[in-house]
């Protein structure tokens, strides 16, 4: 399926597929900016490529949690009531407004002039509940896959199981919090090369690997891994605020 893919900055994405267009994650503040919660400080160090009024219209926005500012700031929550959202269980509670949950392995259909998208809620494992998302347009032979925040993990196998994964989007950065430890609570380099060979995917989009400071790797130490590992042609990097095809 022909796939249009711009990087906004941090995890947000936006995604065109069959005339239909999702939105990740979706953080727009300014930066720099520093945000508390508890005894968590985390502070961004440079904002986005577009503003949201750059935006076209949305069909809905696929969001992996919303408890942390990486993943959904002040200026992304204000999108959230006029699109659907799509989420995890804890979050459509908490957001209300109509946002559809979604446990892992369940999924939403999106509709519109004819064209349709299936979302599946595929396993995470970060800081609280987090989910991410498979995108398949029916009648294609292969789909999408959005990691949200998660390390790898035994349970991620299933994902190419059941589907048959083209390109992925992986969360990278090798997130550290102090509180929480020095085990990075995102995909590192390594990671996210296993996590590639379990997907068997052809094309891997790294995001989430810069502009915030508790991130820990950023590009070189991606492409680092895939290089020794010989898959650096599976790598596809994304100029932020440019649309790229994808095949």
């Amino acid at each position: 399926m022909k796939t249009t893919i711009t990087h906004i900055g941090t995890a947000t994405v936006l995604i065109e597929i069959g005339g239909l267009r999702l939105l990740t994650d979706p953080v727009f503040d300014r930066a720099p900016a520093q945000y508390q919660f508890g005894p968590i400080t985390l502070r961004s160090t440079a904002g986005p490529a577009l503003t949201p009024d750059q935006l076209p219209a949305i069909d809905a926005v696929l969001l992996s949690h919303d408890e942390h500012p990486d993943n959904l700031d002040t200026s992304g929550r204000a999108l959230l009531a006029d699109n659907l959202v799509l989420t995890t269980e804890s979050g459509a509670q908490r957001l209300g407004a109509g946002a559809v949950p979604l446990a892992p392995w369940t999924s939403h259909e999106i509709t519109r002039d004819g064209e349709t998208l299936r979302i599946t809620a595929t396993p995470a494992r970060h800081a609280g509940d987090v989910i991410g998302f498979v995108v398949e347009q029916p009648g294609t032979s292969e789909a999408l896959y959005i990691s949200g925040d998660t390390i790898y993990f035994e349970e991620l196998d299933e994902i190419a199981r059941r589907f048959t994964i083209g390109t992925a989007i992986l969360h990278f950065g090798a997130a550290q919090v102090d509180e929480l430890g020095e085990l990075p609570i995102t995909l590192n380099g390594e990671q996210g090369l296993s996590l590639t060979r379990s997907l068997g995917a052809r094309t891997v989009i790294p995001i989430h690997y810069s502009s915030w400071a508790h991130f820990s790797q950023g590009r070189d130490a991606v492409a680092a891994a895939f290089e020794d590992a010989g898959l650096t042609d599976h790598l596809h990097w994304l100029t932020p605020g440019i649309a790229t095809d994808i095949a």
